[in-house]
């Protein structure tokens, strides 16, 4: 360890080494339930390019295991720290090095706050459409890694679709600079979506080319009270086999309604098992907003409230935002799963989801970003209650497994981390595991970038 040390620093200041244990155990664990993570030899907070090469290259000499990190809000385990590992923290590379109105592109280091560029690129007409949950505090690093969703995707997609190009530093130290700043290109295979969701376990990523959008109008929200979730799942498929494109469509169970309820004393209806949020940002969003209602009401929803104005869309809104907080006051700890079906299977997801959280006994609630069928099944339990624990990591494994049977993906956008590894194989099958082991090999040949992750 004396080696490793004394290496780092010679190419790092001193302030950007940190050895103190009871420091570096906090950046051992990202936000993920159920993952083990080890305890860091050191951890390294790199502000420049150069000095994150020069950790690579000595960690490459020394085979030296190295876990990326930015502001550790996932929830795959991702970013867990390995024992003896040096932990890069990317927290220090936080500026926002040019925003190009004309060719509507930023370059950022991988830092930056999500919510800091949305507010940046905003003073320019423009917007980053991604928007993760944790969008006050997850750094667009962490998003390119885990290739993170949002409340927005139905409409503008996800990460994936907004970096065009990326310079990432490789496990030797070499520098690799992949795809463009136009708004097209197609030479060579696309590195670039590699990198995107390999959680660090490919390279280092130190600056990204993203594209950005014209700002949309301030989006106008509705709220739709329904008796049953196969109700509400049926406003859905109406709403998008009607070819309506929302800027948002998000559901809530009955179990998280009542959640939010007695947190925030939001006035939502006892009886309500689910509440659908639609929202339009078109410049007159009155014609689609009606048309959802109608739809709504046809598919057995008990009342619509729509908003009056973008500050009511907000209040409609707030009860979204706040489920994970308050699914977390039921019991003391929870395991947030990430399931995406396809829209048309929505309900049997949510049913499904329900049945598992009865034969188990436990307490499990659903918030979804329903336009794009992205379920987060939310088991609570307490930990210190070994026989629930153990239900509710079973339980988190059926659910998962119903993902699958119908038709779906174990995780729509957090990774796969530690949490999914087991899982990935069964989705992917041996072929693809094969060729994606092949591709870890090429880009990290002695397997020390973020090792037992993803595969």
């Amino acid at each position: 360890m004396g080696d490793l040390i004394g290496q780092l620093r010679e190419g790092l200041p001193a302030e950007a080494v940190i050895t103190d244990p009871d420091v570096t155990a906090s950046y051992a664990r990202d936000m993920a339930g159920f993952c083990a993570a080890g305890a860091p030899a050191v951890v390294v907070l790199p502000r420049t390019v150069e000095q994150v090469r020069h950790v690579m290259r000595t960690a490459t000499a020394l085979r030296v295991p190295v876990v990326p990190q930015g502001a550790r809000t996932g929830l795959s385990g991702a970013a867990n720290a390995t024992d003896g590992c040096v932990v890069l923290s990317l927290v220090k590379m936080d500026r926002i090095l040019e925003i190009d109105p004309v060719d509507r592109i930023a370059v950022v280091e991988p830092g930056v706050v999500n919510a800091v560029l949305s507010r940046a690129v905003a003073e320019h007409g423009l917007c980053y459409p991604p928007d993760p949950s944790s969008w006050e505090q997850c750094t667009i690093g962490g998003n390119i890694g885990t290739a993170s969703g949002g409340l927005c995707c139905v409409k503008y997609g996800v990460t994936a679709e907004y970096v065009l190009g990326l310079d990432v530093v490789l496990a030797d130290g070499r520098l690799l600079t992949t795809g463009r700043r136009t708004a097209k290109g197609v030479a060579g295979y696309d590195l670039t979506r590699l990198f995107v969701g390999s959680e660090g376990s490919l390279g280092v990523i130190v600056r990204a080319v993203l594209a950005l959008r014209p700002a949309p109008p301030q989006q106008l929200a509705l709220a739709a009270e329904f008796p049953s979730v196969a109700a509400a799942c049926e406003a859905v498929t109406r709403i998008m086999g009607r070819s309506h494109a929302p800027s948002l469509l998000e559901l809530m169970d009955g179990t998280t309604v009542r959640a939010v309820n007695a947190m925030a004393r939001m006035g939502l209806p006892e009886s309500t098992e689910a509440l659908l949020l639609a929202a339009f940002d078109t410049p007159d969003p009155g014609p689609d907003l009606a048309a959802v209602a109608e739809l709504c009401t046809a598919a057995g929803a008990t009342q619509v409230v729509p908003a009056e104005d973008a500050a009511e869309s907000d209040l409609l809104l707030q009860a979204r935002r706040m489920s994970l907080p308050a699914l977390e006051t039921l019991r003391p700890a929870t395991m947030i799963d990430d399931v995406c079906v396809p829209r048309s299977r929505l309900a049997g997801m949510l049913d499904g989801t329900a049945a598992i959280a009865e034969r188990h006994g436990l307490t499990i609630g659903v918030c979804a970003h329903a336009g794009d069928g992205n379920t987060h099944p939310v088991v609570c339990f307490d930990p210190a209650d070994p026989d629930e624990t153990r239900r509710a990591r079973e339980s988190f494994d059926e659910i998962m497994a119903l993902g699958l049977e119908l038709g779906g993906t174990i995780t729509g956008e957090h990774g796969v981390g530690v949490l999914k590894k087991d899982w990935l194989a069964r989705e992917a099958g041996p072929v693809a595991m094969e060729m994606q082991r092949g591709i870890k090999a090429v880009f990290d040949p002695l397997g020390i970038l973020n090792p037992g992750k993803v595969l």
